[in-house]
Formats: C-alpha cells, sequence, structure tokens
C-alpha cells in the first residue's frame, strides 16, 4: 500500500486542514453574510425564517433552507450593517453584522401570543449548506410511493437500492455506492440503531408514517456518531412531538392479501411537555404462488410495533427527549404446503422477533449563546430471534447500550466551532447456528462451529473542528480513539470540505477510514435458503479480524434556472478500498459459501459514479433522472471478480405531477437494471478460476414501472397504485424447487421480481 494511505494519513489530513484554515481565514466586507436561525429553547433549525438589511429594500433580503441556514447579499448602499430576522410564532431579532463578517447565529424566541403555524413547502433534496453531500427524502416524497415501512421509503431515490435477499425468507437490504447496508451506518434522529444481527430484516422494522424524513450521507460522514460507517450514514429522522400531525391514520391494502394500519397520536400535556405514540400493525395471511413453482411467493407475516416518544421544552435551554419501542414479528416462508407443526414433511422457513429499545437525549444551551451547549445521550436495545432454514437453526441476541457526552462550543467567533465528546459502546453478542454434525466432529469442535458469542467493550473519546469563512469554505475535520477490548487501539481520522465557486456551483470532498466487526451469518442470511454449506473460517468464527477501509470522494452540485423554474444537477464520485474484509465466495465452491478475512495480497474495493439532474419544465410538474455506474471487485481464490449481484449500470427517472393545492397527485418511476454477475448455483460445476469474469453466469437487463394517483381532500387523502406495471418476472426464482432437500435447491440468487405486478390502495386520515 502506498505511503500516502497508512499511518501519514491522518497527519496529512490535519495538515491541509491546517493550511486551508490559514490561508483562507480572511473575509471580505463585499461578501454575502451567512448565518443560521435557530429555535432558542431547542436549538432546532428554523426553515422559512425572512432575514434582511435595515433599512429595507427590494432584493436585500433571504429566507432559511431546511436546515435554518441563509446567504444574504449586501445592500449596494454603503454603512447599512443591520438585519432584522423574522419568523411567525417568534418574536423578530436586530443584530448588527459585525466587520469580521462572522458566521450569524441567530436565536429566535417564541413569541407566547401565537399559537403555531404550520407552513409546508418543498425544500431542495440537494442542500446547499452542509459541509457532507447529503440527499433529504422528506414528508412529501414519501408520499408518492406507499412506504409502508423503511426499504419502500427509498422506491423514488436514485442514491440508495433495496434488493430481496432471497425467494423465501421475504429479508431486504440496501445498497449504497455498491457496498451492502451492513457497511452504511443507519441512524435513527442520529442515534445509531437496527445494526448488528437486526441487519438483515431492519428495514421492516421502521413503519413510513413514522418517518419526517430520511438523510442520505454518501462517503465518511461526522466521528459522532461512531466508527462503523465505511459507505456512508442513512439517518431516519422520526416525526417530533411537538410538530407533528395530533391524529394521523393510515390503513392499506394489495392485491397479495397483505394489510397494514398506522396510528400515531400526538398531545401536548403542558406548554413544556410533548408526547407522541406510533403505533403499527401489518400482516399477510394469504398462501400466493402465482408462478407455481410451489414456493409462496412472500413469506407470512405478521407484526405488531410501537413506539412512544416524549419531549420536554424548559425554555430556559433545557431539552429532554426519551423513546420507548416494542417490536413482535413472525415470519413463515417455503413450500405452500410447508406448516411449522409437521415439519419434514415440506421445505420451510420460520422467524420469531421480539425487539425492544430506548433512548433519552438531554441537552443543555447555555443563555445567550446558543452556538454552547452540552448533550448527554443514551440508548439500549434488546433484539432477540429463533429462526429455521430448512434442517438449520439460527438463533440469535444482541444486548447494546451506547452513552454519549458531547460538549460544543466556539474558538474566539462562530467562525470557529468545536465539538468534544467521549463515549462508551456495550454490545453482547450470542449466536447459536446448529448444522449437521459430522462424524469427525469432537464434542468441542461442534461446540465451537454452532456457537458463536462475542461481547465488545468499547470507551472511545472524539474531537471535531469546524471553519466556515462565511464566503466559499466550510472545513469538518474529526479524529476519534476508541479502544476496543477485542482488538486495541481503533484511530477514526475523517474530512469533509465544502467550497463554493459562486453561490450556485458548489464543490465537495470527503475522506476518512471506518471500522466494524463483521456478522458473517446475519449478513449473508439469504444463503441459509439454499444447500450450500457455511464454511467459515477460524479467524472470523472467534472474530479477530475486523473489517477496515478507506473512502474518498466527492460531489459536485450546480444549481440553475430552466425555463424560469429552479433546477438541480448534482455529480458524485467515491472510491473505497478494505485493508481487511470478511469476504462471502459464492464462486469458488458450489456447493458452499466459503466466508473468511480477504487473503493476503488481495483486492476489494468499489468505485460509485451518480449523475442526476432534477427540474421543473412546468408548474407542477417535477422531472428527476440518473444514472449510477458501480465497479464493485474482490479477490476470490486468487482472482479479482465483480461482486456478485451487484449492479454495473443503473438508469432511474421520475415524473411527479401535482395540481393546484395538492388536490390531485400523480407520480411515475422507472428503473432500469443491467446485467449483474450471479454465484453459481450448487449442484453446478462452479466458477472456472483463472477464466475471467466472462465466464461467470449474467442475469439479464430488465426495467420496472410502478406509479401511484393520489386524490386529497380536506383531512383525507386516497391513493392507488401499482408496482411493477408490466408484470416482469424472474423466470423460475427457486432453483431445484421439486426438490428443496436435495443438492441443487436455490433460492438465494434473487435479482428480480418473484411475484409480478403488485396494486395496492389505501388512505390517510390526519388532524393538524
Amino acid at each position: 500500500m502506498h505511503p500516502l494511505f497508512g499511518r501519514g494519513l491522518p497527519a496529512l489530513l490535519i495538515a491541509f486542514t491546517a493550511t486551508l484554515t490559514a490561508a483562507l481565514a480572511q473575509s471580505d466586507l463585499t461578501l454575502p453574510v451567512r448565518g443560521q436561525v435557530t429555535d432558542a429553547a431547542t436549538a432546532s433549525p428554523l426553515p422559512g425564517a425572512v432575514v434582511r438589511w435595515l433599512p429595507d429594500a427590494p432584493g436585500t433580503a433571504a429566507t432559511t433552507d431546511n436546515t435554518g441556514s441563509f446567504r444574504l447579499l449586501r445592500p449596494a448602499r454603503a454603512g447599512t450593517h443591520r438585519v432584522i430576522v423574522n419568523f411567525l410564532g417568534y418574536r423578530p431579532d436586530t443584530l448588527t453584522v459585525p466587520a469580521s463578517n462572522a458566521y450569524l447565529r441567530v436565536a429566535l424566541r417564541r413569541n407566547a401570543e401565537l399559537g403555531e403555524v404550520k407552513v409546508e413547502g418543498r425544500a431542495l433534496t440537494f442542500s446547499a449548506l452542509t459541509p457532507a453531500n447529503t440527499q433529504v427524502i422528506s414528508s412529501r416524497d414519501l408520499t408518492k410511493s406507499a412506504c409502508c415501512n423503511l426499504a419502500e421509503s427509498f422506491e423514488t431515490n436514485a442514491s440508495v437500492e433495496v434488493s430481496t435477499t432471497d425467494a423465501v425468507s421475504g429479508a431486504k437490504q440496501i445498497q449504497l455506492l455498491g457496498l451492502d447496508g451492513a457497511y452504511s451506518l443507519l441512524t435513527v434522529d442520529n442515534l445509531p440503531a437496527l445494526r448488528g444481527l437486526a441487519t438483515p430484516y431492519r428495514l421492516g422494522y421502521l413503519s413510513g408514517t413514522w418517518i419526517e424524513s430520511i438523510d442520505i450521507i454518501k462517503g465518511m460522514g461526522s466521528v459522532v456518531n461512531g466508527y462503523e460507517s465505511i459507505s456512508g450514514q442513512v439517518n431516519v429522522r422520526l416525526k417530533e412531538p411537538e410538530k407533528a400531525e395530533r391524529l394521523l391514520f393510515n390503513a392499506y391494502g394489495n392485491d397479495l392479501g397483505k394489510f397494514d394500519l398506522n396510528l400515531n397520536l400526538a398531545a401536548q400535556p403542558t406548554s413544556k411537555l410533548s408526547t407522541i405514540l406510533m403505533l403499527h400493525a401489518d400482516h399477510l395471511g394469504r398462501r400466493v404462488d402465482r408462478n407455481t413453482d410451489g414456493f409462496l411467493d412472500l413469506p407470512l407475516a405478521t407484526q405488531y410495533n410501537v413506539f412512544n416518544k416524549w419531549k420536554y421544552l424548559s425554555g430556559t435551554g433545557l431539552v429532554t427527549e426519551v423513546g420507548l419501542g416494542a417490536l413482535r414479528e413472525t415470519r413463515q416462508g417455503g413450500q405452500v404446503g410447508f406448516r411449522p407443526e409437521a415439519p419434514g414433511l415440506f421445505y420451510g422457513t420460520t422467524l420469531s422477533t421480539d425487539r425492544y429499545n430506548g433512548f433519552a437525549k438531554t441537552s443543555y444551551t447555555w443563555p445567550g449563546r446558543p452556538y454552547q451547549s452540552l448533550g448527554l445521550l443514551l440508548s439500549g436495545t434488546s433484539h432477540a430471534f429463533n429462526s429455521k432454514y430448512g434442517a438449520l437453526v439460527y438463533n440469535g441476541s444482541q444486548r447494546t447500550g451506547l452513552t454519549t457526552l458531547l460538549f460544543q462550543s466556539i474558538l474566539g467567533t462562530t467562525a470557529h466551532t468545536y465539538r468534544l465528546g467521549i463515549s462508551y459502546l456495550h454490545d453482547d453478542y450470542r449466536e447459536l447456528f446448529r448444522t449437521p454434525r459430522y462424524l469427525t466432529d469432537t464434542d468441542e469442535d461442534y461446540r465451537r462451529r454452532t456457537q458463536r458469542n462475542r461481547f465488545e467493550r468499547v470507551p472511545g473519546a472524539f474531537a471535531e473542528y469546524t471553519y466556515q469563512n462565511a464566503r466559499n469554505l466550510t472545513i469538518v475535520s474529526g479524529l476519534r480513539f476508541d479502544q476496543h477490548n477485542l482488538y486495541g487501539l481503533v484511530v477514526t481520522p475523517r474530512l469533509n470540505v465544502k467550497y463554493d465557486f459562486t453561490p450556485s456551483t458548489i464543490l465537495r470532498a470527503a475522506g476518512g477510514s471506518g471500522f466494524r466487526v463483521a456478522n458473517p451469518i446475519a449478513e449473508n442470511v439469504g444463503m441459509l435458503v439454499s444447500a450450500r454449506e457455511f464454511v467459515i473460517g477460524d479467524n472470523v468464527n472467534h472474530a479477530v479480524s475486523p473489517e477496515r477501509a478507506w473512502n474518498v470522494g466527492g460531489s459536485l452540485t450546480q444549481y440553475f434556472i430552466l425555463a424560469g423554474r429552479p433546477a438541480t444537477f448534482t455529480t458524485d464520485y467515491y472510491y473505497t478500498w478494505f485493508r481487511n474484509q470478511v469476504v462471502a465466495d459464492s464462486y469458488t465452491s458450489p456447493d458452499q459459501l466459503l466466508i473468511a478475512d480477504l487473503q493476503p495480497g488481495g483486492r476489494s474495493f468499489s468505485h460509485s459514479f451518480q449523475a442526476e439532474v432534477q427540474v421543473e419544465p412546468l408548474k407542477g410538474l417535477q422531472a428527476k433522472a440518473a444514472y449510477k455506474y458501480l465497479d464493485v471487485r474482490a479477490t476470490f481464490d486468487n482472482q479479482l471478480l465483480p461482486r456478485a449481484m451487484v449492479v454495473p449500470h443503473r438508469v432511474f427517472a421520475n415524473l411527479g405531477y401535482a395540481s393546484a393545492f395538492d388536490k390531485w397527485r400523480a407520480d411515475l418511476t422507472m428503473q432500469w437494471f443491467g446485467e449483474r454477475p450471479m454465484g453459481v448455483h450448487p449442484g453446478t460445476e462452479g466458477h472456472e478460476h483463472g477464466s475471467g469474469a466472462a465466464t461467470l453466469p449474467y442475469a439479464p437487463r430488465y426495467a420496472l414501472l410502478n406509479t401511484q394517483l393520489t386524490r386529497a381532500f380536506k383531512r383525507v387523502e386516497v391513493y392507488a397504485g401499482v408496482e411493477n406495471l408490466t408484470d416482469y418476472r424472474q423466470p423460475e426464482p427457486v432453483i431445484g424447487a421439486y426438490a428443496p432437500f436435495g443438492p441443487t435447491f436455490d433460492a438465494s440468487m434473487v435479482w428480480g421480481p418473484t411475484y409480478g405486478r403488485l396494486t395496492y390502495a389505501g388512505l390517510r386520515f390526519r388532524i393538524d
């Protein structure tokens, strides 16, 4: 490895930050004024606030975006140094702009004489002000499809791809930058969540009606959230008790027989205390086999899910949030005739999951100093499941606790801010993977192969520095140190840089490292639905080789006017390479899944390129299109081959129309998938190593069309839609379906729809 990517990189990042800071710290008085408007009590951003110069004049006002940030042009006249900030429901504030042109942070206080006024608008999908490459899926975007759960929330987004792991269990996973979802950090309200053993089915554990918005961050994010992020971060923002509808009811049903019911209830018992109770239930009890292969197209499933969130606003800088959740889910897949009470006659899978989670967040903001705060973040999770895949038994439990203490302030002026913190992670994993016992097995051999327990204790400390020159440059550099009880010291440097060539042309760059411990069975659960034998190397079995990777890349965002309306073009490229990775090899042996560390001298990397354009050619009509290219490869048995099931070429397009006052809304989404390499099926000869990727089996190209129509009334919305409009289906998704206990059985190579066209309908009823 080049010295640049070894020990010298953290020092290079620090030197690079210091050089840029020193060279660009001076600002010109003729430059625009930048800043952020927040709530004085909660420190949360206030989108839609108006900032204008005094005295007032045409063209000398600005409106804050969805992060509360603004950019205000200076008027031509001299001697103007004061601005006034207004926001409905808050007291206006007048400030003197300092000669140094420092970054302004304005904290508005609520007006007790006014109630809350809710203003909805269409915010930019790609933020112009965040230092990281961030794409936002808003609550409005979430209504463009059924969005029964988190998995379906990405259907109108090109950056994240959701795929089904197999044709039996119904498990789904996301891909970001061409890497499996385990390499992207999933957070809920900026707290790490749904990780570890929850990974295979986690996208179904969050109801779409609970979600306010989703932030998709490509590349390296903040060190505050830990060291596990490698390809990026997906942050799900749940609805806030003080801002959510008092009542939201959503009912959904489709022609496969699945029903979803959701109920959100929000209340404000006092002026300082608010709460929201979110309930979800879904059920699929109909046995559907449209392709008549003897296997259910979707597993029978029932889920009950509840989450209760409380928020206390003292009005003097103290904010406390508490949340508690519980989930119970059962699944049954396999052959149509399978019954759990009579195993052995038919092939089947069963899964029962119990999950409990909670968090507490307390922050204190110093009066008169909205830039200085102290926060304590606590979260805990208990996740346990019992499952069977044919004759295989896979049970597991995970107990996780995370504590973070965070302090934020400035260095001299608000142009220089910093965050310091300490954290402690407690992870207790217990897995039972019961497979057939070999004749040569001793009791100790069998125990070591079937029981996989791991206990992680990780204290850590981190620091993050942000420089904003109020002109065109933002630098966020971070470094964290974690002392892992199993793997020693873990050092994680990260850097994000944003440079505005012009107000409408923005360049971002990011780089840093990531570290994570693999869960080889949970992360390859789809392969359990086949005749393959899991062969896990001893080093992975005892978890002595964590995964380490570097990620560098950047993006270019261009805002422009087309036909008198705003439009956006963005393109990005990211390169991820692994120093070590736990590789699942489905090429070398057709009858085995070989899971081991990346072999000495081996390579594993991902190149990701995406270009996307968003326009509004006519009033009310929004269009976006994207192209994505992925080159994801790893070394398998001394040969560099493309990753199985990763699509190198993908095209995405979406049209959305909304009539006046949003009475009618229509959406059409098209996705085109190029050829993708597949692993070899059990019972075949396998891949001819040494003969190149051309001898790999490839799935054909295909396209999918989804559409939805919504009619809105005063408090009710009625919607109906069709997924997979052309009724395209993957032929023979279950190989060897006639003999599921035989040596050729394989339901793990799913690359397309298995049940064809799906129609659905639903309604939303809300009281604001």
